[in-house]
């Protein structure tokens, strides 16, 4: 059932206890479980767009929408025109209505604006360029330092972004999910040529390394969350050991940080925690090993396995996360989980397409999780109903400037004639929420194999 509690929008899954506490505490840097007792903000910006899809909807569809409306879902900060001002639209108009709360409620936004932004793919592209094509785009193969993009997201993003934080302390918690994709494009996809750009790289790095030295000496009391990516992505050992060799390299200030957030925007199944039992490296070998094929949290939709990989689920992939990050950096890392939109495990033909997925369901609704060495929450990162990217022709007929192959995959919604077209990323998609809605799995899961875990 949705969130009845006036204190706490949370769900009963697993063999979970549901507790919920008036007290409003700061998580300070990197300690402790920021989600744990807390409220989670609801931005009014969201409802609107769902009541505009509820006033369309009827039956289970309308009902189920009507619930996930009531879950908390983080806010994208991508553009800098969403950091001051006084609506909901704003980090300033967010925080200001979050402290107003009584207890003031958990925000969590998403930092997305680095030069050479989405470097792997076209959806997501940002407005700070390392170099600028006469149209305004960004110019992903012009080489260089990307000093100019580099200045230009220190002064108009980090700095303006800080300052609104530094003015919220001890008036309202807030978690931040550090500039998704970013680090594991330069882990894995170096070789791509946007993404192996040195202007790119220079901007990736310094960029973050920047942003995560403001916040921790600027802001301590943020609780931080690097972008992991997801099992199907970096659950192979060696790009998961390339990654936490990025981030050592990098000597970024990972004592400050809480952990790191995976599957975001993407629709990887939360499936179920298998034992751990390492065979080389961090690696996993429980389902690897041909032994436990049937125990359910070997269950593997991508058929990830058979490529030695054992981030077949994310809670898994996050395990085997954990397990890396604390041989190999010394971290005492948590995770967190979306959950948005990977209710329906087994609904693509390729488990690489990512964009506006067809026959997806929202999953598990945002919820903290105490007791667990592994998670810290499962959280709507991505709001459902947001689009991933537009397809080639826009719903108004127009062509898209960002449109991106992946959303014309055979697992895309729009990607046949019978269907809508695709807004842009970001824009409200109101055939995909209610098929979002349609097959949500918002409180049914299975209780996991091992590790007892107690959502709050």
């Amino acid at each position: 059932r949705v969130g009845s509690s006036p204190c706490c929008h949370c769900f009963l899954v697993f063999s979970f206890v549901m507790r919920c506490s008036a007290a409003f505490a700061v998580a300070v840097g990197a300690s402790g479980n920021p989600f744990a007792g807390q409220s989670f903000y609801r931005n009014p910006a969201n409802a609107k767009e769902f009541d505009g899809s509820i006033a369309t909807a009827s039956g289970v569809t309308k009902e189920t929408l009507q619930k996930m409306k009531n879950v908390a879902s983080a806010y994208w900060i991508d553009v800098r025109e969403k950091i001051t001002g006084t609506n909901t639209s704003s980090v300033e108009g967010i925080l200001t209505d979050a402290a107003s709360k009584s207890p003031p409620e958990l925000v969590v936004l998403i930092w997305y604006d680095l030069p050479n932004r989405d470097c792997d793919a076209k959806a997501s592209n940002g407005q700070i360029c390392c170099t600028k094509k006469a149209d305004g785009t960004c110019d992903y193969d012009t080489q260089g330092d990307c000093a100019d993009g580099i200045a230009e997201y220190k002064k108009d993003y980090v700095e303006p972004f800080v300052s609104v934080l530094e003015k919220f302390e001890g008036k309202v918690p807030v978690v931040l999910v550090m500039e998704p994709d970013s680090l594991p494009n330069l882990a894995t996809n170096i070789g791509h040529p946007h993404c192996g750009n040195p202007a790119t790289v220079a901007a990736y790095k310094e960029g973050i390394s920047y942003a995560l030295t403001q916040l921790v000496s600027r802001a301590p009391w943020v609780s931080l969350y690097l972008d992991a990516a997801h099992g199907g992505w970096l659950g192979w050992d060696n790009n998961l050991q390339g990654f936490l060799t990025l981030l050592s390299d990098m000597k970024l200030p990972l004592d400050k940080v809480r952990g790191f957030a995976t599957n975001v925007a993407n629709y990887q199944p939360l499936g179920e925690i298998c034992p751990y039992e390492p065979d080389q490296g961090y690696r996993n070998a429980y389902c690897l090993n041909q032994q436990h094929q049937s125990d359910p949290c070997c269950a593997d939709p991508c058929k990830l396995e058979s490529q030695y990989n054992p981030g077949n689920n994310e809670l898994n992939y996050a395990q085997d996360l954990v397990q890396a990050a604390k041989g190999l950096l010394g971290m005492d890392a948590r995770v967190i989980i979306d959950t948005g939109r990977n209710g329906v495990g087994d609904m693509r033909n390729d488990c690489s397409n990512w964009c506006n997925i067809r026959g997806a369901g929202a999953g598990l609704a945002s919820a903290a999780v105490q007791n667990s060495s592994v998670v810290d929450a499962f959280f709507w990162l991505k709001t459902p109903g947001e689009s991933d990217g537009c397809t080639s022709t826009l719903p108004d007929g127009s062509t898209c400037a960002r449109f991106d192959s992946m959303c014309s995959s055979s697992d895309s919604i729009g990607s046949t004639p019978t269907e809508p077209r695709a807004p842009e990323a970001g824009k409200w998609f109101d055939f995909q929420v209610k098929q979002l809605a349609a097959n949500a799995k918002l409180q049914s899961v299975t209780a996991p194999s091992t590790a007892s875990f107690v959502v709050v």
